[in-house]
């Protein structure tokens, strides 16, 4: 008996601890419909249905564990997923990478967050909130501009995520810091595809700050090899709870180990997204991309507008329109170059729709 009573006695204990401890699976599902015009050679609009028309579909699970004195263990694991064909959404350098979102595990304690493996890179972490389109995969250029020439494939832009990286976040009162170094794993050559992300936030009334800094090495050994930096700076400003201003600015340069010119420019966008009932969301933002040293400038702008439904806490119905030009003849996209789900442009316009539905679990 008294063996039992002290069994009986511990389960509060152990109930308690397993309360602070935990695994959830969690997803997003998005589809729509998309209607885009100058999608061939011979200027023809196609009629498809597209995966992640407001954000990138994906499900995933994460946890933690709770080791006492304010410590905790901490893991991810996340997966994209293309649901017009049911495919994993993963680069095609990578193909079948299952877990190509996120993969890490970590410790967080009163100091922050410090994880390995493969995260998203520290500015996409610190610059994603003020993109008015918020982390839309579609008609956003805030994470890759549109590269209009073969020569922009770098799309211009910031690394979304990175493999192999260490990273870590932090938050102290107003502040926010973050950093990033992702090894090159390049033997003979420590500096080949070394990754260093370094960022600041701070948060005071309505309104919000954000800088960051990104440099990446390329692969080539041994050197002259290809040296890609990209500062960002990110504003917000809430005029009143259901109105926010939201604009960002990107320098992006990569120094070629070709000989080449550098590939040079500059993005900036503005925007802003209102609550116009508790149900109805509407969100505008213009993109611009400067572009440098190319023998043919497009400076492609694009103007975006979205309308969001809710009908409930869950699930989303959604309408957004984009338009996008460029000048001296070259062609332009709405989705950024790098996205295997866009379309490409073969005029120097674009204008598209997209009406779908998301499901949040």
């Amino acid at each position: 008996m008294k063996k039992i009573a002290i069994a009986v006695a511990a389960l509060p204990a152990a109930f308690a601890a397993q309360a602070q401890s935990g695994v959830t699976l969690y997803g997003l599902v998005d589809a729509g419909v998309e209607v885009v015009n100058h999608a061939s050679a011979t200027g023809g609009s196609v009629t498809r249905l597209t995966s992640g028309g407001m954000n990138t579909s994906r499900w995933g699970v994460r946890g933690s564990e709770d080791l006492g004195g304010g410590l905790k263990a901490v893991f991810q694991l996340e997966s994209g997923i293309f649901i017009d064909n049911g495919s994993v959404d993963t680069p095609s350098s990578v193909p079948n990478g299952l877990f190509r979102r996120q993969a890490n595990v970590g410790l967080e304690g009163a100091f922050g967050r410090i994880i390995a493996g493969r995260s998203y890179t520290t500015a996409y972490d610190f610059i994603l909130p003020f993109d008015p389109m918020g982390y839309s995969p579609a008609y956003s250029w805030a994470t890759a501009s549109n590269g209009t020439t073969a020569a922009a494939s770098s799309a211009y832009g910031m690394t979304t995520a990175f493999d192999n990286i260490l990273k870590y976040t932090g938050t102290f009162g107003g502040f926010k810091v973050g950093a990033s170094y992702g090894f090159g794993e390049v033997a003979g050559a420590s500096g080949a595809g070394r990754r260093y992300a370094l960022a600041v936030g701070y948060g005071a009334g309505p309104f919000t700050v954000a800088l960051t800094g990104e440099r990446i090495n390329g692969t080539q050994n041994p050197t002259p090899r290809d040296e890609t930096t990209a500062y960002h700076a990110g504003l917000g400003w809430q005029l009143n709870k259901d109105v926010a201003l939201k604009a960002g600015a990107r320098y992006y340069k990569m120094e070629r180990a070709s000989g080449a010119a550098e590939l040079r420019a500059n993005t900036y966008w503005v925007g802003a997204n209102w609550q116009a009932t508790p149900a109805l969301g509407l969100s505008a933002a213009l993109y611009y991309l400067d572009q440098r040293n190319l023998a043919t400038e497009a400076d492609p702008k694009m103007l975006v507008l979205r309308a969001r439904y809710a009908l409930s806490k869950r699930t989303d119905l959604y309408a957004t329109a984009g338009h996008a030009r460029a000048k001296n003849g070259q062609s332009v996209a709405l989705t950024r170059d790098v996205s295997p789900q866009g379309v490409t442009g073969f005029r120097d316009t674009q204008t598209g729709v997209i009406v779908g539905v998301q499901h949040r679990f």
